[in-house]
């Protein structure tokens, strides 16, 4: 199935309609989301918002662009379509069919791995959430907002997994995702780049030019994995992810372009009191 059901109360690709008590879970999961998102997402107020939804996981027209209040977003679980004939690529087992059910002796490994990559996704969002009161555009505004609901939905992916995949753990860690805040003295995200300060519009876009290069790696490598749902889950995450780096990759053009300019229109090494 590659057209996510957005008659659903959350939307999917994963006939969650058909496991009644993992749907029930992840129904009991998306109020706390929403808590989350209101109190540890985008600061600034805003009405609608243009941004793209995703419609399909294929390779054409897979997304949707149009006006959106932030705290309506449909976020949702979308896999990329399986490949019923999909081998292991490597390693051990390499030749082997893929896996659909997580095999015993790399559950706890294959537990961290999402974990951490789910504890990433909303950290970002709370490191960002004051951006938009400075925000030098509306065209900068709007590409923050996207890359912000698009971490949203990578955490409600990984989230899935741990629901659909690992049981009582898997659940407990889900809830833990929502429960960690970057930079808390408390409870911090697991990873220490997740817990540092993004004050201003330069660290972002540096933010987005190198962390997400680096998180685009990362998926790409568990996008290898021999367990086929987390493979397809980092697949069609990898999509929404080369937006992120291009916000980044213009960004940083920008600042240097600019700042060129004024170094030569000034004649000054130093185009701080100009900028």
């Amino acid at each position: 199935m590659t057209t996510p059901d957005y008659t659903e109360k959350i939307p999917n690709n994963v006939d969650l309609a058909g496991d009644r008590r993992l749907q029930r879970a992840l129904e009991a999961w998306q109020p706390r989301f929403k808590d989350w998102w209101v109190e540890m997402g985008p600061q600034l107020p805003n009405e609608d918002v243009y941004l793209r939804t995703a419609i399909n996981v294929g390779r054409e027209g897979w997304a949707h662009f149009g006006h959106v209040a932030m705290e309506d977003y449909r976020w949702g679980i979308f896999l990329a379509e399986r490949d019923p004939g999909r081998r292991i690529g490597f390693g051990e087992h390499m030749g082997d069919p893929a896996w659909q059910k997580v095999p015993g002796e790399y559950r706890s490994e294959l537990q961290r791995l999402i974990v951490i990559q789910g504890d990433t996704e909303p950290a970002s969002v709370e490191q960002q959430r004051r951006l938009g009161y400075t925000a030098p555009s509306l065209y900068d505004l709007r590409n923050l907002f996207q890359v912000n609901v698009e971490e949203g939905r990578h955490l409600w992916a990984m989230v899935y997994l741990l629901h659909a995949y690992f049981g009582r753990e898997g659940r407990d860690e889900a809830a833990a995702l929502l429960q960690r805040n970057s930079g808390s003295e408390d409870s911090p995200r697991i990873l220490g780049a997740f817990n540092e300060e993004t004050p201003d519009w330069l660290s972002f876009f540096m933010f987005t030019y190198f962390t997400d290069r680096d998180g685009k790696y990362q998926l790409g490598t568990l996008k290898e994995s021999g367990f086929d749902p987390l493979s397809r889950t980092c697949e069609f995450m990898l999509k929404e992810e080369a937006h992120h780096m291009f916000v980044g990759t213009t960004g940083v053009d920008r600042v240097v372009e600019r700042t060129a300019q004024l170094m030569v229109e000034h004649e000054t090494d130093d185009a701080g009191p100009y900028g």
